[in-house]
């Protein structure tokens, strides 16, 4: 019953809105919106993203934050086994990742396959700034993580590997996740 509750909501824009709002979120816009989603773990492998998760984004771009660090400081499954990807603020650091344009729509889909709302990832707004330096506004998901980082298993860092190259990540990025060691 409680799924169904879930599935039925996620497919209503107002019942969202709604949920939303008792968990402290807004939901912004309109169904059919365009938005930017900043990808910057599993979902920027197209196997995730368009496969898994059945996004169909509009438009792709290389990007980056500033300001944030990536980490692995989160709790995966099995326990201590695996640390999915998260960022934290950094002033001195930055985040290469994916820019996705979706619709409003595909933000709750989205949002459901991250556990949002929930107790793990919330959504964030911030500035990207794609490959040719122009600022976007766009969103992801951030976690209040551990202090100490744990290691991500080699299926997820594979992943974050695989996306990054396959999109055409700077080689610098690409050297710093294939120097992420994973979990045993």
């Amino acid at each position: 019953m409680r799924i169904f509750l879930r599935n039925l909501t996620a497919r209503s824009w107002l019942l969202s809105r709604w949920r939303y709002r008792l968990h402290g979120l807004e939901l912004h816009g309109r169904p059919g919106d365009a938005v930017w989603y900043f990808a910057y773990g599993s979902n920027m492998h197209d196997g995730v993203f368009l496969e898994r998760r059945r996004m169909r984004p509009r438009e792709w771009r290389v990007a980056r934050i500033k300001g944030y660090r990536l980490r692995f400081n989160l709790d995966g499954r099995p326990l201590g086994k695996a640390a999915p990807a998260n960022i934290c603020a950094d002033s001195s650091a930055e985040v290469w990742g994916v820019l996705y344009k979706i619709t409003g729509r595909d933000v709750l889909r989205l949002n459901m396959s991250e556990g949002v709302p929930g107790k793990r990832y919330r959504p964030i707004r911030l500035l990207a700034e794609d490959a040719n330096f122009r600022s976007i506004e766009a969103f992801t998901y951030i976690a209040d993580g551990n202090v100490r980082d744990g290691r991500p298993s080699l299926r997820y860092i594979s992943l974050l590997r695989e996306g990054a190259r396959s999109h055409g990540l700077p080689d610098a990025w690409l050297k710093l996740l294939d120097g992420v060691r994973h979990a045993e």
